[in-house]
């Protein structure tokens, strides 16, 4: 337990020290990759956002899901590639290759799907190369590019409101 509270102090403070490096891409193109990086601890309607946004548009394949557990078991089978914050090391680095190649991965859009800040989701959100990330407000504003200010359960209105916005861009 008291091992849990220093790992995360040393990652909250290399997700501190990473926060000055800001990527401000200009959002130019259409959207046609998405990374949708889903907090799955306190919302349960992942698939159903997944469908929001195919019917704005966005080939199925085209939308690569990771999905965060608090509690996360090793040995349970999971639909979605899912991880916990036990498969992140001291420095904020993540054991899992899905969870690598999703970071490395430049997606045109990343969305956070999180409302309250747990480490991993922030360390996650802080090193994916995705051009443009949206997330939620009540996360920190350094994150991401756009935030929107809905309850993280209405998710159809999360999507609308998103692609709003970014046909008002083009």
């Amino acid at each position: 337990m008291f091992l849990n509270y220093i790992k995360e102090f040393f990652v909250k403070k290399t997700l501190n020290k990473n926060l000055h490096i800001v990527k401000n891409e200009v959002f130019t193109s259409n959207i046609q990759t998405i990374g949708l990086l889903v907090d799955e601890s306190n919302f349960r309607h992942t698939k159903a956002l997944q469908k929001e946004l195919i019917l704005n548009g966005i080939l199925p394949e085209n939308i690569k899901i990771v999905v965060y557990r608090d509690k996360f078991k090793k040995k349970k089978e999971y639909v979605l590639a899912t991880f916990g914050k036990k498969q992140m090391n001291w420095k904020g680095e993540f054991e899992p290759t899905f969870l690598n190649e999703f970071i490395a991965t430049e997606f045109d859009l990343l969305i956070s799907y999180y409302d309250v800040e747990k480490t991993a989701l922030m360390m996650v959100t802080q090193k994916s190369k995705a051009k443009f990330k949206v997330g939620f407000a009540s996360i920190d504003l350094r994150f991401n590019r756009w935030m929107i200010d809905i309850p993280l359960e209405n998710y159809k209105l999360f999507v609308s409101e998103l692609f709003k916005y970014l046909r008002n861009i083009k």
